[in-house]
């Protein structure tokens, strides 16, 4: 059920606000739902992408949300200032009051680049959760390319013993299982 209607002016345009929205304000049954107000756009708990972006979330979400203030209300402002987006914006007002309540603190993007693991984090925060979602981006890698690296080698030798540890030590005992493959 509608209950604000959406406003369109030349090249803006806002959406419609529905009974829907006013209760994941309230009553969140997700964790998107719940930790909108910071940008979230994890909508799959049972992946291994949220896995890994979980605690990032819950980092940000202890440095934006001022202790006395409720996460309803800043995901109020985040309906009624920014749209719950994180491009839009509804009302300038209740979008400054939001911004400045959560220290511009944000969670941009996530996307993954040329394969599953290659996990690419943006957001909006001080040093150390950059350097958070940095790591996080590299231990998902490491992680994703690791086990693509065993599958490969357990396909040319699956007698074959696994040398764990870095990527490239695991990239050096395939190329030389490939090697020692293509001279026979």
């Amino acid at each position: 059920m509608k209950l604000f209607k959406g406003k369109k002016y030349k090249f803006i345009h806002t959406r419609d606000i529905t009974s829907g929205d006013l209760r994941a304000v309230f009553f969140p049954r997700t964790f998107a739902e719940k930790y909108r107000y910071l940008g979230t756009s994890i909508w799959n708990e049972d992946t291994d992408t949220f896995r890994a972006l979980f605690p990032l979330v819950l980092a940000l979400d202890y440095e934006a949300k001022p202790k006395w203030c409720p996460r309803w209300f800043l995901r109020f402002l985040q309906l009624f200032g920014s749209d719950n987006s994180i491009v839009r914006v509804r009302n300038r007002k209740l979008h400054n009051l939001q911004r400045k309540l959560t220290k511009g603190i944000m969670f941009m993007d996530w996307k993954t680049k040329w394969s599953d693991y290659d996990l690419r984090i943006s957001i909006h925060g001080p040093s150390h959760l950059n350097d958070l979602a940095s790591a996080i981006e590299n231990k998902f890698y490491k992680d994703g390319r690791s086990k693509e690296l065993v599958e490969q080698i357990k396909e040319l030798d699956p007698d074959a013993s696994i040398m764990w540890g870095s990527v490239s030590r695991l990239e050096k005992q395939l190329e030389e299982l490939e090697n020692k493959l293509n001279t026979k």
